[in-house]
């Protein structure tokens, strides 16, 4: 079972073991926010190479493609800084109350 979203130790315990069993991880943590964002600044989640995922850093598509940046952070060995966001004209063509911005840190772990 993954921990929930907010529980940070949890997610890093969770980074450990699969760290501790020989799997890939890279740790995601949400490191700015402007506007709507679904997930505060500190936010975490722990990636490994094959999928499995613990925590959250936003929810739908963006986790997608943080999970998919993942894999290419722990090949590299090197971190980044992923940016996401909508504007409210764009947020408002789709459905959405309003927009927001988000930027997340990611990097391998040993």
């Amino acid at each position: 079972m993954s921990p929930e979203p907010d529980d940070s130790a949890a997610i890093l315990a969770q980074a450990a073991e699969w760290l501790a069993t020989g799997s890939r991880v890279a740790l995601a943590s949400v490191i700015a926010t402007w506007g709507s964002a679904p997930r505060p600044v500190g936010s975490l989640m722990a990636v490994t190479t094959d999928g499995a995922m613990a925590g959250s850093v936003s929810g739908g598509c963006i986790e997608g493609a943080v999970a998919l940046e993942a894999v290419k952070v722990v090949e590299e060995g090197e971190p980044r800084i992923l940016s996401f966001g909508i504007s409210n004209d764009m947020a408002w063509e789709v459905g959405l109350a309003c927009g927001g911005k988000l930027d997340v840190y990611l990097e391998p772990l040993a």
